[in-house]
């Protein structure tokens, strides 16, 4: 089943029948002329895609998108109103809390309903429970039904059933939150081990973890496929729109500066002037245009550094509408997009004066490069307005500068941050 498509969905539509009243439905039903009674929802509008066998997909959207619709669609739990869906292979789905699990079971009664759900026999089932019970290790309460258990040692019991019965595909909707942070860890330890072999769909706002596991993102919007396609670049898209942000690919090349500098004139002749194009969000209030970083003492471009390096950060900001309370910062993210720091002047607690429109300025931060593993990282800096928990982006460039971190010594040793400054005791 290599390379081949697993799941084929095509103009997948769900319309739900919604009535003020219960009375209304039996009215429509007896109506002689078929009188509605009833307005139309649309959770799901011809929603169309494939997946690949082996692929892990990302499904992506806020809350009342249609994600969890489709994903009863695809388990078979809900019928789709209309359109086309072919699926090879056996699901296994991690649904909301309670599906498929009956109350009054105990957890050891569940995992052979489950089973038998699944098409396998009482002794198939016998031959897989101790892999589920040491992988959900919820001890002597497997023996007590499911409605004393807590969401956590539900979700522990629903995973390790999930993974167990031999899936071809693995259907996962947001239920690893409600788990304690080990058992997070050892969920996605096992997700990255059945990409192997297995096709898996996620559903989840953690844009960390689409973007770690994911090899394509399907992003859905009132019922609407959006967008699909890579991690990096769906998730940038839809973090835009979640704040109300506009989100486009600038051409820096074609960027004319004719704004009069506010700043210290030589301080602004060290900002290089961006000149790629780089990916961009925010309402235009503003826009970032140049970005270096320098070595503290000698005041040197560096674009290749080492851990505890002490360094300057600086941002050149064209500002194109009266902004108040402003906040500046920037973000150091890895390979996989994953934000390792963050900082912000707000945070700093630095109150900036209004910036005036028609003018340049420019800002820094200095600091010591954290002290991270070898390879790869990008700064994107960032301007918005208001405070940290409550702002409006005017402007912020993904990936605008990219750095090289110098090894450490320990190439070895895993991780991303390396834990120098640390004693060693006997006793």
């Amino acid at each position: 089943m290599e390379n081949t498509n697993i799941i084929e969905a095509e103009n997948l539509t769900k319309i739900y029948k919604l009535y003020n009243k219960q009375m209304d439905r039996l009215k429509e039903a007896l109506h002689f002329s078929k009188k509605k009674y009833h307005k139309e929802f649309k959770a799901l509008k011809e929603v169309s895609f494939k997946v690949k066998s082996g692929e892990c997909l990302g499904i992506i959207g806020k809350n009342g998108s249609g994600k969890s619709t489709l994903l009863k669609i695809l388990t078979g739990v809900l019928t789709p109103t209309s359109g086309s869906l072919q699926i090879k292979g056996k699901i296994s789905a991690l649904l909301e809390l309670g599906a498929g699990f009956n109350p009054d079971f105990t957890g050891l009664e569940n995992i052979y309903l489950n089973g038998t759900i699944m098409g396998y026999t009482r002794e198939d089932m016998d031959s897989k429970l101790k892999d589920i019970l040491d992988f959900a290790d919820i001890g002597e309460f497997i023996y007590q039904p499911v409605k004393s258990y807590s969401s956590g040692m539900f979700v522990r019991l629903a995973f390790a059933v999930a993974i167990n019965v031999e899936p071809d595909i693995l259907i996962i909707d947001e239920a690893l939150s409600v788990g304690d942070i080990r058992f997070q860890q050892k969920c996605y330890r096992k997700i990255d081990e059945l990409k192997r072999t297995k096709t898996i769909l996620v559903v989840t706002h953690d844009m960390a973890a689409i973007n770690k596991y994911c090899d394509r993102v399907l992003w859905i919007n009132e019922g609407e496929l959006v967008d699909e396609g890579d991690p990096k670049s769906i998730s940038k898209k839809y973090q835009a729109f979640m704040i109300g942000s506009e989100f486009k690919k600038m051409n820096f090349n074609q960027q004319s500066d004719h704004a009069q500098d506010g700043s210290n004139t030589s301080v602004s002749d060290e900002v290089e002037l961006l000149s790629d194009e780089l990916e961009v969000m925010g309402d235009n209030k503003a826009l970032i245009t140049g970005i270096s970083l320098l070595d503290a003492y000698t005041n040197e471009k560096v674009s290749v550094v080492e851990g505890n390096q002490h360094l300057k950060l600086l941002i050149r900001i064209n500002i194109m509408e009266d902004i108040y309370r402003p906040i500046v910062g920037f973000s150091i993210k890895d390979r996989l997009g994953t934000i390792i720091s963050q900082t912000n002047s707000y945070v700093l607690g630095f109150e900036m004066e209004s910036l005036i429109p028609g003018r340049n300025y420019v800002f820094g931060f200095d600091f010591k490069f954290p002290n991270l593993n070898h390879g790869q990282y990008t700064i994107s800096p960032a301007i918005a307005s208001g405070t940290q928990e409550d702002h409006c982006q005017h402007s912020w460039v993904h990936d605008a500068l990219i750095l090289q971190v110098l090894p450490a010594g320990y190439e070895e040793l895993s991780g991303i941050v390396h834990m120098s400054d640390v004693g060693f005791l006997t006793f």
